[in-house]
């Protein structure tokens, strides 16, 4: 049995190869694209991007932020809002908030009552 030979092609149609290769797969990328990239040399980041990509992990802390504090609750409390799936602390923390916002009201009233000044003290 006779053998076929393959020829290797030339470079040059090599590289004509490749560009067809990739020709229409990446979009062309315009003035907009540099202006707002990040520019770095190495590990150094000389610019950092401007509105490209939201960055991932917590968002920045408001002026009202909620603040962590460990609480003690009844196995009753817990299992009944848990059973409610994913959200759960979220709405504990809306009960809370309904209770002091209906509360409110009900101690200032309390307060004028009992003619206590809240400025004073007394």
């Amino acid at each position: 049995m006779s053998r076929k030979t393959i020829s290797k092609p030339s470079s040059a149609e090599a590289e004509e190869a490749r560009r067809a290769a990739f020709e229409g797969e990446v979009p062309p990328l315009g003035k907009d694209f540099f202006e707002r990239a990040r520019i770095r040399i190495g590990n150094r980041i000389i610019r950092e991007a401007d509105g490209t990509f939201t960055k991932r992990g917590r968002p920045p802390k408001g002026e009202r932020a909620k603040v962590q504090q460990s609480l003690r609750l009844s196995p009753e409390v817990l299992e009944h809002f848990r059973a409610g799936g994913p959200g759960w602390q979220a709405r504990i923390d809306e009960v809370l908030r309904r209770h002091v916002a209906e509360a409110a009201p009900q101690a200032k009233v309390a307060e004028e009552r009992e003619g206590y000044d809240a400025e004073k003290g007394k």
